[in-house]
């Protein structure tokens, strides 16, 4: 089936859209014309991405909504209808993040973990979902990461979510195919947002990788959230079914896949590095 070419006018439906991926995601819809619907669990970040979105031209209304609360998210489908007559993208992407080797990671910290990343993801899609296949048309953008493809030491638990995100993702695009809707995995790698500081850690802090050291490599080597945000809107464009975003988010997809022992290898020396 073929994509949205065109976005002027098209409702937009951004989770965690008060900074990161989700904010420059809805500022590039908004580029492109299109009419957004913005929320968040920051009310005052959410309020400042609205704003920013109505100085370049486009239509923004926003709710305060914490995705891993299922009545919050149907109540954010409810008023994106209520307030603008129909949906036509959905963007699953309030993210966290947990840091740690399984054995130092604890059950709430997965059971936390698991609300957002794969609840909050759910709940996105069940309640949208249906007035898509009425009216048989639209598409549905789930954020994973490139560790929803490829396992790493000391992500186990961000790994769990994202590989569930990405699974779902795949299967469910196979499903409503013939509703004329789209799913995409969005699959970035090291990517320049407030997930890392704002996640949970349970790195030594004498690792190499500690800390501070990762919050630090994120914030001057990884890409702008821009670059995922311009594959986001491009995936809509041409129904793109999983889309890892960045060289190394690719070079690491493409060596799992083309050698299990070689991607083996390397996690045993990137466990040494970061542990």
């Amino acid at each position: 089936m073929p994509g949205i070419k065109d976005l002027k006018g098209k409702v937009v439906v951004v989770t965690g859209a008060g900074s990161g991926i989700g904010r420059a995601t809805a500022l590039a819809f908004a580029e492109r014309g299109s009419d957004l619907v913005v929320a968040d669990v920051n009310e005052e970040r959410i309020k400042d991405t609205a704003a920013e979105i109505a100085k370049r031209g486009a239509r923004a209304i926003y709710k305060k909504t914490d995705v891993s609360q299922r009545a919050e998210v149907e109540a954010l489908k409810d008023f994106a209808i209520a307030e603008r007559g129909h949906v036509d993208v959905v963007h699953n992407n309030a993210g966290v993040s947990v840091a740690g080797n399984l054995a130092d990671t604890t059950i709430e910290d997965f059971e936390w973990i698991f609300s957002i990343n794969f609840w909050g993801v759910l709940y996105g899609i069940k309640a949208f979902l249906p007035h898509l296949i009425e009216r048989r048309f639209g598409h549905i953008v789930n954020t994973a990461s490139v560790l929803g493809l490829c396992g790493a030491p000391g992500t186990s638990a961000y790994c769990a979510t994202k590989f569930a995100v990405a699974g779902v993702s795949e299967s469910l695009r196979a499903e409503v195919r013939k509703y004329n809707v789209g799913v995409t995995a969005m699959c970035p790698g090291i990517i320049d947002t407030r997930i890392v500081s704002d996640g949970r850690m349970h790195i030594r802090k004498d690792a190499v990788a500690n800390p501070d050291r990762v919050v630090k490599f994120y914030q001057t080597r990884g890409w702008p959230p821009e670059r995922v945000a311009k594959a986001v809107v491009k995936a809509v464009r041409h129904n793109r079914a999983v889309v890892p975003v960045g060289p190394e988010a690719w070079g690491q997809w493409f060596l799992k896949r083309s050698s299990q022992s070689l991607y083996n290898a390397v996690l045993i020396l990137s466990e040494k590095y970061l542990m």
